[in-house]
């Protein structure tokens, strides 16, 4: 710091306060480079983590992937795991997590999302795995369709999801909005801890 520099007092700035991801979103085997992408995109928006769980149906530098997250890949909270195993012990430590599949009865506006929750989604052809679901009933949640649609496409499903964790968030009070419209974190508060 040069000598006539002063240290930035952030009760007097629009300087951001400190953040921390309000929610993890979690890709199992992602096989479409562009919904991949998109997510990203969605995460970086929000202050979303973004974990791949591998293996991939695509290689992450595909230019369909970069090119669905534009100029956001640089910015994205990105942790990758070898496998849903690896998945499964590094996060042990996780507050909570929910599993999303046409199948459950409970919706994702029923659910207690909590901030720092892990919101997990399947492959685009088949979903979560059968055996995860199963083991934990009690966890799975759906985004509520018309009778007879099967699912939506990955991208839109995330984002649907994310913009709910926010809107519960910001109801909450983890998460304001400020003067222009963009997120921030509470006063006081750190995003997901």
């Amino acid at each position: 710091m040069s000598d006539t520099a002063q240290p930035i007092d952030p009760a007097t700035t629009d300087a951001p306060r400190p953040w921390s991801p309000p929610a993890h979103i979690v890709l199992v085997e992602p096989e479409i480079p562009n919904n991949t992408g998109s997510v990203a995109r969605t995460c970086v928006g929000f202050g979303l983590a973004l974990h791949l769980v591998h293996p991939l149906g695509f290689d992450i530098d595909e230019k369909a992937c970069r090119r669905a997250g534009l100029d956001y890949w640089p910015r994205v909270d990105l942790t990758e795991h070898a496998d849903l195993a690896s998945y499964r012990r590094a996060m042990l430590a996780a507050p909570g997590f929910w599993l999303f599949t046409a199948r459950a009865g409970r919706t994702l506006f029923e659910a207690p999302i909590r901030s720092g929750d892990h919101l997990i989604f399947g492959r685009e052809s088949v979903g979560l795995p059968r055996e995860l679901l199963d083991a934990h009933p009690d966890r799975c949640v759906s985004i509520p369709l018309r009778p007879g649609e099967r699912s939506l496409n990955l991208s839109n499903a995330v984002g649907i999801a994310a913009a709910e964790v926010v809107r519960n968030m910001i109801g909450s009070g983890g998460l304001s909005v400020d003067k222009n419209g963009r997120l921030v974190a509470s006063e006081g508060d750190r995003v997901g801890q």
